[in-house]
């Protein structure tokens, strides 16, 4: 019998076809790296979210792993030469998350631009000051996405329907994407920086891409433009995004992730132009419930192969 091993709470629907399919099913949530050490010994598929870190060390210790199964869309939490060099495959679930996350980018960026959540505090403890919440139109205005992946396209679709200008700059041809979503490519991320009045990132986080935006690029950006990070947080450099949003450089940004998590940089998180959420891109019923089908269909699919 195949043993799973899941480390990250799941949907119930993913662990009930996998029962159903005659896996042996053992949830241990919250497990050290110690821990989890000893409970992959014998498993021969892994299951996880982002909180679970699969290092060389845990890949090395799961004498039987051959496939782990991330169920969201990074991989970043993995180790993925190693799982390489060990002969494990790696999947994750893109597709599970991706409209739940493209909804929170763009909703961030309303809630920037009209100051939502500053107002909403005013009125709630009795306030009543319409003048001071001016704020902006997306209508008309340049998107300018990095990363035309599966989330950066259903972002893109969405704001092409409200009237905006849509740009992006991508390392991977996209063409047919750019077609299909009527945005257009640029030559270069200075280019997009410069010509954006909203920034959106959907990069996974790499060695290339880490603090991908820090200074030199935030310098490029227009004043007054808004950053929107969905992604990864350490794919900004948040002393220079602090610094642009004192200084006014920056109009606001709106994060759902953060260099550290939970975030420590609470200066950061106080300014009255940054909108922040607990990386809950992926937190709908809906998203979650597909995650755990997609990660269990994956685990199944891959041992009847085998």
């Amino acid at each position: 019998m195949v043993k799973v091993l899941v480390s990250d709470r799941l949907g119930e629907e993913g662990l009930k076809l996998l029962r159903q399919e005659g896996f042996d099913v053992d949830v241990k949530l919250n497990l050290s790296p110690e821990q989890l050490k000893e409970a992959v010994k014998e498993c021969d598929a892994l299951l996880v979210r982002s909180k679970t870190k699969v290092t060389r060390e845990i890949l090395e210790a799961a004498s039987n792993l051959k496939l782990v199964v991330r169920a969201g869309v990074g991989l970043d939490n993995v180790d993925l030469k190693a799982a390489g060099e060990l002969g494990v495959k790696v999947e994750n679930t893109p597709e599970a998350v991706s409209f739940a996350v493209a909804e929170l980018t763009v909703a961030l960026m309303l809630a920037v631009a009209r100051r939502l959540p500053e107002a909403d505090r005013m009125v709630k403890s009795g306030g009543w000051s319409k003048e001071k919440f001016v704020g902006l139109e997306l209508r008309g205005k340049t998107l300018g996405i990095i990363g035309l992946g599966r989330i950066g396209c259903l972002v893109a679709k969405t704001c092409r329907a409200m009237d905006m200008r849509v740009i992006f700059y991508d390392v991977v041809d996209r063409s047919e994407y750019a077609q299909m979503y009527s945005c257009e490519p640029v030559v270069s991320l200075e280019r997009l920086l410069s010509e954006a009045d909203i920034v959106s990132i959907h990069v996974p986080l790499t060695p290339e891409t880490r603090h991908m935006i820090g200074e030199k690029e935030i310098a490029l950006m227009k004043p007054g433009a808004i950053l929107i990070n969905t992604s990864r947080g350490a794919i900004v450099d948040e002393r220079a995004l602090l610094a642009a949003l004192k200084s006014g450089r920056l109009g606001g940004a709106g994060l759902d992730v953060y260099e550290e998590e939970p975030p420590r940089n609470m200066e950061l998180l106080s300014l009255p132009n940054v909108v922040c959420t607990p990386h809950i891109g992926a937190q709908t019923s809906e998203a979650q419930k597909l995650a755990s089908i997609t990660a269990a269909r994956k685990v199944i699919e891959f041992f009847k192969q085998a």
